[in-house]
């Protein structure tokens, strides 16, 4: 006889979700330590389930796991923005291509749409957008491709959470985030790709800066040289050698009358 799963999420469920909430909500920050004990009091469970839940943040990008400090809240910084939305860029908008191609529903980004914008905090509308994007690819037809892009996603929404913080720029996102699925909407998949590029790779320039690369310097090119005049110095200066010559053996003729000269 079959088990009917519980209702009920387990405590590692429970304490998983729970921790996720306050990081995406700014309550615990990057850097953060994450004391099993004080969390297991604080959740009123023992420290098992807290230990798995960690654990699982771990794999997911949101906890890091050190022999010596324990477990932290993942810091984010700009290289680490940069890596993350970097993968996204490689592959959400070719998922997003086979997805419309693939004539995706639609009815599943569209309430992560409407969730985001009646989001009660910064958590709950970094996962509604977080869940917007992932129905833009999961219906790619590959599932390592799907896998790919869900083992970022977590790191995406906490980028999204700290970038909110300093620059809450959430509704810009959420209509460019409607922009794009009109697009989908009309099965434009060409116009609808480029647009999510751009939202992409804006938000994370927009959000974490970095100095561009130096201008190179203006290459000096030499210029043509100057061809070889043949009545150029050393011509001149041969020139003016023989006319020296004939003077002087004019001199000598006019002192020498007879001379025959050179034959």
């Amino acid at each position: 006889m079959a088990i009917a799963p519980s209702p009920f999420p387990s405590r590692t469920q429970y304490v998983l979700e729970a921790i996720k909430h306050e990081i995406l909500a700014g309550r615990l920050q990057p850097g953060r330590p994450l004391v099993e004990a004080e969390l297991a009091a604080q959740f009123g469970v023992s420290k098992t389930p807290v230990r798995e839940a960690l654990k699982t943040l771990a794999g997911s990008g949101l906890v890091v796991m050190s022999q010596y400090k324990g477990a932290t809240v993942r810091a984010v910084d700009a290289e680490m923005a940069h890596d993350v939305y970097d993968v996204r860029l490689l592959l959400e908008p070719e998922a997003l291509r086979r997805s419309i191609e693939g004539k995706m529903p639609i009815t599943g980004a569209e309430k992560a749409l409407a969730r985001a914008e009646h989001a009660a905090d910064e958590a709950e509308r970094s996962l509604a957008n977080r869940d917007f994007h992932r129905e833009l690819y999961v219906h790619c037809g590959n599932p390592l491709l799907i896998s790919m892009l869900d083992d970022v996603r977590e790191q995406a929404a906490l980028v999204s959470t700290v970038a909110w913080s300093t620059n809450p720029s959430w509704q810009k996102e959420a209509d460019e985030h409607a922009a794009i699925l009109r697009l989908v909407r009309a099965g434009q998949a060409g116009p609808a790709v480029e647009r999510l590029r751009e939202h992409i790779a804006s938000f994370v320039h927009r959000a974490f800066p970095t100095e561009g690369s130096p201008v190179p310097p203006v290459p000096v090119v030499p210029a043509d040289p100057i061809p070889a005049d043949p009545m150029g110095p050393m011509a001149t200066k041969v020139t003016e050698a023989d006319l020296e010559s004939l003077k002087v053996m004019e001199e000598m003729d006019a002192g020498h009358p007879d001379d025959p000269g050179t034959p």
